[in-house]
């Protein structure tokens, strides 16, 4: 996102904290939002900035969620505070890859995907990280085609040369592997990530016991800028898994994180509650803060509406037309609650449900 000449869509949820009175939450994935540059937000079928249909929401305490991730919470709260023109504090960021972090260990591991994934996992708190890239570089030939390629993956990193792990990379075993955003070269990622599962953690050693694998989104299809949808993070899950069962003796064992996995609707309904009793209204008074409805408002079924269905109460899943979704009548598999045209509908549906009634 640091180039405001690239057109890109932002996977993300959002989670606005509603006036206390009326208890109820919305849940917004801004899935079908193109980015124009930093100063631009719009939803892409109304046409209206984004901040004009969530503005008044925006007042409120919220909570921003998102499938995305590659970088630091604190450095997508930044950028979404200048998009919004709110202040987002990094607690209120929850990207694909925040479960990790309750996942610490302090033995090697890597991480794979665009932006910096290594950096995202130092900063969760693992002392011995080094992204799939980082990794690669010590093995002369493991990517049996890199002189073929006229373009590279490497990518600059943040992370000072001081606060990379020492230790010896011939003889450690890596104890855990991490996708953390979309990997960019699929076949490399692959080639490596087997020769790492397959060899309880040290590349070209005899096959053994698998070492723990997790994904930060298991999204098999997302709407981008080209018309048709793109391969996502689960598709690649697929493609890494079909080749492993046929390299190794024993089937892919793996964690995906991300929607509609119900962990991610439990977790953001915890950390909403760590929020709210801190909430004090203009009066002075803390009031009740006990919600009455939380509303899912997202562009892909198989993701966000059943995802909601399986959280259950108090989800209210509604489906807009602004991104995979483009069907006339409701979803034949994961019906909504409510299906609308644009995000700016929903959100006028939820004000006028719960500020009006």
């Amino acid at each position: 996102m640091e180039n405001p000449t690239l057109i890109f869509f932002f996977w993300l949820f959002l989670y606005i904290l509603y006036n206390f009175l009326s208890k109820s939450f919305i849940m917004l994935r801004l899935s079908v939002i193109i980015l124009l540059g930093p100063n631009y937000v719009t939803d892409s079928v109304s046409n209206r900035p984004v901040t004009s249909i969530v503005g008044c929401a925006l007042k409120d305490p919220f909570l921003f969620l998102t499938n995305g991730g590659g970088i630091p919470e604190s450095r997508r709260a930044s950028e979404l505070s200048e998009l919004l023109g709110v202040n987002i504090l990094p607690s209120q960021v929850l990207q694909g890859h925040s479960p990790f972090k309750n996942l610490f260990e302090n033995e090697l591991i890597i991480a794979t995907g665009i932006g910096e994934p290594a950096l995202v996992m130092s900063e969760y708190g693992f002392k011995k990280v080094l992204s799939l890239d980082e990794y690669a570089s010590y093995f002369e030939n493991i990517d049996p085609v890199s002189q073929y390629k006229r373009w590279t993956t490497r990518q600059i990193s943040n992370r000072n040369s001081h606060s990379l792990p020492v230790y010896n990379i011939s003889s450690e075993r890596v104890k855990g592997a991490f996708v953390a955003s979309d990997p960019v070269d699929w076949g490399r990622d692959i080639q490596v990530l087997c020769d790492i599962l397959r060899s309880r953690g040290l590349p070209g050693q005899p096959n053994g016991q698998q070492p723990p694998l997790y994904f930060a989104a298991d999204d098999l299809e997302y709407q981008a800028a080209f018309p048709t949808e793109r391969l996502g993070m689960g598709a690649f899950r697929i493609a890494l898994e079909s080749v492993f069962n046929r390299v190794h003796h024993c089937p892919l064992e793996y964690v995906s994180y991300g929607k509609p996995n119900p962990f991610v609707f439990r977790n953001a309904e915890a950390i909403l509650s760590q929020f709210l009793p801190s909430y004090v209204d203009d009066n002075g008074d803390a009031g009740s803060h006990s919600s009455k409805t939380l509303h899912m408002i997202g562009d892909n079924p198989m993701v966000d509406v059943k995802g909601a269905k399986q959280a259950g109460h108090p989800w209210f899943s509604i489906l807009t037309r602004t991104g995979v979704f483009k069907g006339v009548d409701n979803h034949a598999e994961f019906p909504a609650d409510l299906v609308v045209d644009t995000v700016e509908e929903a959100v006028e549906y939820i004000l006028t449900r719960e500020l009006i009634s």
